[in-house]
């Protein structure tokens, strides 16, 4: 059996760019695609629409935030 891969999406990269730049993409990709909570109507649907841009699908209300995340 082969080892189990860590690498997540960040394995399009292949063995370029040196691991600690890889780990820190791979952390960045990370928060940036997770599900936020919404600040008007407390709900974790808010994804990510471009570099600080945030919407709600279900009140559908668009905010902003930082470039990676949203700290409401």
């Amino acid at each position: 059996m082969t080892k189990k891969s860590k690498v997540g999406s960040t394995g399009r990269y292949g063995a370029r760019y040196g691991l600690k730049i890889r780990r820190r993409v791979l952390s960045i990709e990370r928060l940036s695609r997770k599900k936020h909570k919404c600040p008007y109507c407390s709900r974790l649907r808010v994804k990510r629409l471009s570099s600080g841009i945030f919407e709600c699908s279900k009140c559908s209300s668009k905010f902003t935030g930082r470039a990676y995340t949203y700290d409401g």
